[in-house]
């Protein structure tokens, strides 16, 4: 008689490490050795949105320091509880914009998919917290009369967000842009993602070659805040899409006691660029319900937008920009209207 023994697939490394972490205020501030009552009041995030921190991300904050920029952009605050007139759920109108299949369209020729709800990281000032993915996200491939509306709009790039567009496997992934692929007009592919900063090791050949291949221009846009963000193995990790041809950008929200700072944000600036990357935008905080203890106000932006341009050369300073619903276009901070 032959007994054969199944074996379980192999999980990528990347996806072991987006399984685990710390998902308890008090193991993470254990593991950094710092005591509660050096923080203001933490809390056990709510059941909606729970803390979410991987151990590669985590590795990177200062032990000891209840002030770390790293952690205080994952760390749930009682702030969060605070009902602040202007910050609300929906704060840059996805919701009117969707087609409620996953598709969110806002400006000419260009739409976002939703892919996933899925994240490495729960940030703390995420715009989408109160999202609701169940009913809000693409199916594994874009059906053909999604694939016929998209080409009559004369949509020429798509934005893959998500959540973590980059969260889903390669071959779920591969599955996707083979069907984005279909779309006649298609000039460019965009990704939007954390993943390559936050779990470097995300970043496989498979994907590389993936994106490299792939018969329009691909731009991985990375969401970093602070230099601290960008260790060895996170240059590595992006070295290998630029080597490949990918496009990098770096978009960052500007966070108070994060990244409120000229120095910070030139260091960010000039430290990315080394890896492969350009500042795209410093973005001003999105009013979404639970953050508002991290804006920063508009006045004190532009001072430091000033201050970037008096050190940096141009191709190194990001545009500081805000998101008002409605309006065709991000706006120069300054010029917004709420």
């Amino acid at each position: 008689m032959i007994t054969r023994t199944f074996e379980m697939p192999k999980i990528p490394d990347w996806q072991r490490q987006m399984a685990t972490g710390f998902s308890r205020v008090a193991d993470l501030l254990a593991w950094l050795e710092i005591e509660p009552a050096s923080l203001e009041n933490t809390i056990d995030p709510a059941s909606h949105f729970p803390m979410k921190v991987p151990c590669t991300f985590a590795a990177r904050m200062r032990k000891g320091d209840p002030q770390d920029p790293l952690l205080r952009q994952v760390l749930p605050l009682h702030a969060e509880k605070e009902t602040v007139p202007g910050f609300i759920s929906d704060p840059v109108g996805d919701l009117p914009a969707s087609d409620g299949q996953g598709i969110i369209q806002k400006y000419h020729g260009r739409a976002l998919l939703v892919t996933t709800g899925a994240c490495a990281i729960h940030c703390r000032y995420c715009f989408r917290r109160h999202f609701p993915y169940q009913s809000h996200h693409i199916d594994r491939i874009l059906s053909p009369e999604s694939i016929e509306t998209l080409d009559d709009e004369n949509i020429e790039e798509i934005i893959l967000s998500g959540g973590d567009p980059l969260a889903l496997s390669d071959s779920r992934l591969q599955v996707l842009i083979d069907s984005l692929g279909k779309l006649e007009k298609l000039r460019r592919l965009r990704i939007h993602t954390r993943l390559p900063v936050v779990i470097p090791d995300r970043v496989t050949q498979r994907l590389v070659d993936m994106l490299a291949g792939f018969r329009v221009p691909a731009t991985v846009v990375l969401h970093i805040n602070h230099p601290n963000e960008i260790d060895q193995q996170t240059q590595q990790a992006c070295r290998r899409l630029f080597n490949g041809g990918i496009h990098l950008l770096n978009q960052a929200v500007l966070l108070k006691g994060v990244n409120d700072d000229a120095g910070v944000l030139e260091e960010l600036s000039v430290k990315g660029f080394e890896a492969g990357i350009l500042p795209y935008y410093v973005h001003q905080l999105d009013r979404v319900s639970g953050s508002a203890h991290f804006q920063v106000p508009s006045a004190d932006a532009l001072q430091l937008e000033e201050e970037l341009r008096n050190t940096l050369p141009g191709y190194l300073l990001p545009r500081f920009v805000t998101e008002v619903p409605g309006r065709k276009s991000k706006i120069p901070l300054g010029q917004e209207i709420y």
